[in-house]
């Protein structure tokens, strides 16, 4: 599994691009490469929990990759790093 940590401003854009990336991030669910993923209560910033088959993160990488929302003025990614959880779902 990988975590990914992002921070927000109030960059206006963000929130323009905020409906678009959270249907992507919907499919990715239904698809479950996503486990779980929401924003910080004062929406300061959001963790995001993704399901990989490697090791490498070449399949994160092309998330990522795949969506705007992570490139969006506004939006910084602040970490990404691989997690090895010991309770709940692998």
């Amino acid at each position: 599994m990988f975590v990914l940590h992002l921070t927000f401003d109030d960059d206006p854009r963000r929130l323009a691009a905020r409906p678009a990336h959270r249907e992507r991030l919907t499919e990715l669910h239904a698809a479950g490469r996503l486990v779980m993923a929401g924003p910080w209560h004062d929406d300061s910033g959001a963790l995001l929990v993704f399901r990989a088959d490697s090791a490498d993160g070449a399949e994160i990488d092309e998330i990522l990759a795949s969506d705007p929302y992570y490139t969006t003025p506004g939006v910084t990614i602040d970490a990404l790093r691989q997690w090895s959880p010991i309770v709940g779902p692998s």
